[in-house]
């Protein structure tokens, strides 16, 4: 959060509060993305002064590299957010940035209680000086805005996306930033957040396999990609088996984790029924302020993980997407069915998949393997669908990885 104090801002029916990232209306919460939220802040920090551009990127964006079209997402996310008011508190002044027109009261906030120390699982390890991450948007051919980020040396590795990324905040989380880190040392990593999630356009009226896999061309595209490995995780192993069939020699390899080919909806009536309440409760708590909801699933996708750990998760889900997006995007994967594609794949293919995984059980993997012609499968032992940094069972994974792309 931009400033070294933090302080609750209002201004006129709307308020800012830095210790929840949340900004309220006269009737509550309203929709507002971590960095929108970010930038208005700012911007409400430093009332009647004109900020540039180049201000507002160096700020709020840090060291990370973006385009000015970010700049501009985030200023139309957080005019809609104030509804009639947006024109009206903030201002564009041609040739020179933007002005933030209303009145603000500050008001300070209790003391944040301090975490505990020496903890390794807390803080992300050390990012290498020559790691830089640039961040870009591309349009899909519906004309949603995909974002998607570089970083790294080395041939390519397409990393397709999966439910709960956020191309910032993953790069900044302890629980990713590590995996992320390694696969950058050795490799120029794209990755993108998928429509409806992250920096990505969240209000689409599309949520599709076909529009998922749209994103990943769209973002091949974009990066200048020619043949390159994909690295796809959960139902990012569907949408990456479909790119490579509708794609035949761009993809070299097929690395496949925690995935399947027939999506929870399908499997049986009880795991239907237990995905129906799911989504009940994805649209009635996911952006409470009270994480019990969001914990549910992730005592699912990450049962061993401490309570700092849960709780970083917790967040994550709450960055990442909205409550109604979140829904929609849980049912569309459960309505996956890629079967009929799988003895189509003729690339070199590895699946991996953890024996307890209680997300999606082994079987699910086991069966995709067994349908991809000459597939290699590798059960890791493990339960967490969401590997913690440092488990053995992400060791493995590294290893196992490393090996295949070398042949």
């Amino acid at each position: 959060m931009p400033g070294p104090v933090q302080k609750i801002l209002r201004f006129g029916q709307f308020t800012l509060n830095p210790d929840t990232a949340n900004l309220s209306g006269a009737i509550g919460p309203l929709p507002l993305r971590p960095k929108a939220f970010d930038l208005l802040y700012y911007l409400a920090g430093h009332p009647g002064r004109v900020v540039s551009k180049s201000e507002l990127i160096e700020t709020v964006w840090h060291n990370i590299i973006v385009t000015d079209n970010a700049l501009v997402q985030c200023i139309r996310d957080v005019r809609a957010a104030l509804d009639d008011h947006g024109q009206e508190i903030l201002k564009t002044v041609a040739r020179r940035g933007y002005l933030f027109a209303a009145p603000v009261v500050e008001i300070d906030t209790p003391p944040a209680v301090p975490r505990p120390a020496n903890r390794r699982d807390e803080a992300p390890p050390p990012m290498p000086t020559e790691l830089t991450q640039e961040i870009h948007y591309a349009r899909a051919p519906d004309g949603v805005r995909i974002a998607w980020a570089k970083v790294g040396q080395g041939p390519p590795l397409m990393r397709a996306a999966n439910w709960l990324t956020h191309l910032e905040y993953d790069w900044e989380n302890p629980l990713r930033a590590s995996a992320l880190i390694n696969l950058a040392k050795n490799y120029t990593l794209i990755r993108y957040d998928p429509r409806g999630t992250g920096l990505s356009d969240w209000d689409v009226a599309e949520f599709s396999l076909d529009a998922w896999v749209s994103d990943f061309e769209t973002v091949v595209d974009a990066a200048g990609l020619k043949r390159f490995p994909v690295l796809a995780a959960s139902q990012g192993c569907a949408v990456s088996i479909a790119y490579a069939v509708r794609r035949p020699g761009r993809v070299s390899h097929l690395i496949l984790f925690g995935g399947f080919a027939l999506g929870g909806n399908k499997r049986s009536p009880q795991e239907r029924q237990k995905r129906a309440a799911m989504v009940t409760l994805l649209r009635m708590g996911w952006g409470a302020d009270d994480p019990a909801f969001r914990q549910l699933f992730t005592s699912v996708v990450a049962p061993e993980a401490t309570k700092e750990q849960a709780d970083l998760f917790n967040e994550l889900q709450r960055r990442t997407t909205s409550p109604e997006c979140a829904a929609r995007y849980f049912e569309t994967v459960g309505d996956f069915d890629v079967r009929h594609l799988l003895a189509k794949v003729n690339v070199p293919t590895l699946v991996m998949h953890l024996r307890d995984d209680l997300l999606n059980p082994l079987e699910a993997g086991r069966q995709m393997a067994a349908g991809i012609p000459g597939a290699r499968f590798v059960t890791l032992q493990g339960k967490n669908h969401f590997m913690l940094p440092g488990e053995p069972a992400a060791i493995r994974f590294r290893e196992e990885l490393e090996l295949f792309l070398r042949n």
